[in-house]
């Protein structure tokens, strides 16, 4: 670049490095809130690619993204368009960890995003590679004045987000061969590293992985399990019409790796980058390597392994379960060993990818990134993975760099709000020593934060945000009147102990009557669901899907609810104590030498946050408290 001549310059108000599921997100929403937004794709074809798992949601990762929608963002729309294969993930448990997932079409995903980015008003986007982020110094503080790709060509603006995934300084590994690409061949991003860490943003590898791809017609499906998709389909968004989208679904296979399997690739760990110490990023411990898989987890006998689609026109078949970065012809002979696997035939081998990241401690709540004002990030460079994550960030991201903007205070959403939330709190105040995963066990109020209920929790700040109209607000309230009005009714509506009703609560192997009670107490029983009510309660009014499944949670899980809320409030109270930015942490005598240093480097805004940081303990927190106080704060 050096020697590069062009002089142009392009003005605009946002510049969003990266077309995946975080850049798709972040560029939506400011183009949407009235901002020039300019979006930066290596490759136009790559846009909201979905280089690992075809799918769409999943445990808490679903919850994610009915958190979007709720919030005026795309991805469940999406799916909505484009999915083959839907289903509702943990029925047996409880509605708090009920999460839905979607076997996506994969072209299709991504022409159709790509098609929603071409068609939004205020939003451009452009092939090529940044190289540079432009910034101003005043003071301490850097002020973002714009980007400078490949070309040379300038572009002017007010706020920069990264969304560069896994494809900053990526290189690809596949036993002892190595290229020096992003996920599926495509242009690696080398440049823009040295200019973040020139203007002080420190960054760390990490690692991640994907299955080879099979050709469908090389495997013999019979000696697998099929997995069919839901007979009754639930959308993602709640602006999608049910009625629409129930069609013909594809289904999807289960088998296993055995000890053949797992003999193979113990013969072979010399040869696995992973082990020959070749790869420096970590890698996420919550969806392994099949290597790791059998070193860790020596005493299974097998591994679970999902056979799935990539789409309606490919033969195409990924290998969940399996990710690898063993050489192509240990890779070959360890599939060959998996029922049906038999006669596989590869398509695209698996392979690790290795990629720059940011380091702990330089995010703060709203996405900006500590020092450069300006500057947000969003997906794999801030730490984490999975396109629900990238998406849920993307979309906090665009709506903070289009408040700053704004003139106004950032959306920032707490723990017990939404698991956009905690996703956010924990990759702010944790260190993260691997690529984050959501997870449903990471949220302490999950009863609260119920894929079911994220409208009623998050509309109201899609609609202040700009991004929900007053309509869907509206549709919320009157949804939330009709719960109300339906569980007061069900609460002052009385069955007697009469004959025909004992015969028919004896029909559905429930106790019977020994005076009369409520229809509410009858359906907090754990045989009775509400369509049976309909015995005792003929002229009751029809009421959509959506309102009765809200009645039956609200009047089922009444205790638990209202003791969730009591922890809430308390949670609150910590939420509330907050933090000068001033503190000296030198000063608060009795403060551990661990805990000072944690709290200094990441800045906690309350007490509450300080008390998540990995190295506080709880006595920390109460010398805090105590001094706190005696600086009157």
């Amino acid at each position: 670049m050096e020697n590069n001549k062009n002089n142009l310059i392009i003005e605009t108000d946002v510049c969003v490095i990266g077309a995946g599921h975080a850049g798709c997100e972040a560029a939506l929403a400011t183009a949407r809130l009235g901002f020039d937004t300019v979006i930066f794709t290596v490759s136009v074809e790559s846009i909201a690619l979905m280089p690992c798992n075809p799918n769409v949601g999943g445990t808490s990762k679903g919850h994610l993204v009915r958190e979007i929608d709720a919030l005026g963002g795309e991805m469940g729309k999406n799916i909505d368009k484009t999915f083959i294969q839907s289903k509702m993930l943990n029925l047996s448990k409880g509605p708090a960890v009920h999460s839905l997932r979607a076997q996506a079409d994969k072209a299709d995903y991504s022409h159709s995003m790509r098609e929603t980015l071409e068609n939004q008003e205020h939003l451009t986007i452009k092939q090529g590679e940044v190289c540079e982020i432009l910034f101003d110094e005043a003071g301490d503080e850097k002020i973002i004045k714009g980007v400078r790709i490949f070309t040379g060509t300038t572009y002017l603006c007010k706020a920069v987000i990264i969304c560069s995934g896994t494809y900053l300084n990526a290189r690809c590994l596949c036993g002892e061969a190595i290229t020096y690409t992003g996920p599926n061949g495509l242009q690696a991003a080398t440049h823009l590293s040295e200019s973040l860490e020139a203007m002080g943003v420190t960054l760390r590898r990490f690692k991640t992985g994907t299955p080879a791809r099979m050709d469908k017609r090389s495997l013999d499906f019979s000696k697998m399990e099929e997995q069919k998709g839901d007979e009754k389909i639930i959308p993602f968004s709640f602006s999608t019409n049910p009625e629409d989208i129930q069609k013909d679904q594809v289904s999807c296979y289960l088998t296993y790796t055995n000890e053949e399997t797992h003999k193979i690739i113990r013969a072979n760990l010399d040869r696995s980058p992973i082990y020959a110490g070749i790869i420096e990023g970590t890698g996420p411990r919550y969806c392994p390597s099949i290597e790791d898989k059998v070193v860790k987890f020596a005493d299974k006998e097998r591994h679970q392994v999902f056979i799935e689609p990539e789409g309606l026109y490919t033969n195409e078949m990924y290998v969940g379960g399996m990710s690898s970065s063993l050489p192509e012809d240990v890779q070959l002979a360890m599939y060959r060993t998996v029922p049906g696997l038999e006669n596989c035939r590869i398509v695209r081998n698996a392979y690790a990818i290795e990629y720059d990241c940011i380091t702990p401690g330089l995010l703060t709540l709203s996405l900006e990134i500590k020092g450069v004002s300006g500057l947000f990030s969003a997906g794999q460079f801030n730490g984490s993975s999975g396109y629900e994550e990238a998406a849920a960030q993307g979309l906090i991201a665009g709506i903070n760099a289009a408040r700053k903007l704004q003139g106004k205070e950032p959306l920032i959403l707490d723990r017990s709000e939404a698991y956009i939330g905690v996703l956010i709190d924990d990759l702010v105040t944790k260190e993260n020593l691997e690529p984050y995963r959501m997870m449903t066990s990471r949220a302490e109020y999950r009863l609260l934060l119920r894929q079911d209920n994220a409208d009623f929790r998050l509309r109201k700040f899609g609609y202040e945000v700009g991004l929900v109209t007053k309509e869907q607000l509206d549709y919320v309230l009157y949804k939330d009147e009709k719960i109300k009005a339906e569980v007061e009714r069900l609460k002052t509506t009385f069955v007697g102990s009469a004959t025909k009703n004992q015969e028919y609560l004896e029909s559905l192997g429930s106790a019977p009557l020994r005076t009369g009670t409520s229809l509410a107490e009858l359906l907090c029983r754990p045989e009775i669901t509400y369509e049976n009510l309909s015995f005792f309660d003929k002229e009751r009014e029809e009421l959509s899907d959506d309102i009765i499944e809200q009645v039956c949670i609200r009047i089922k899980y009444e205790g638990y609810i209202e003791r969730q809320e009591r922890q809430v409030a308390a949670f609150k109270k910590m939420e509330k104590k907050h933090i000068p930015e001033n503190i000296n942490y030198d000063d608060v005598s009795s403060l551990r030498l661990e805990a000072r240093q944690k709290l200094k480097l990441f800045k906690p805004m309350s007490v509450g946050q300080a008390s998540r940081i990995s190295g506080v303990t709880p006595a920390d927190v109460s010398v805090l408290l105590i001094y706190l106080a005696s600086i009157g704060k």
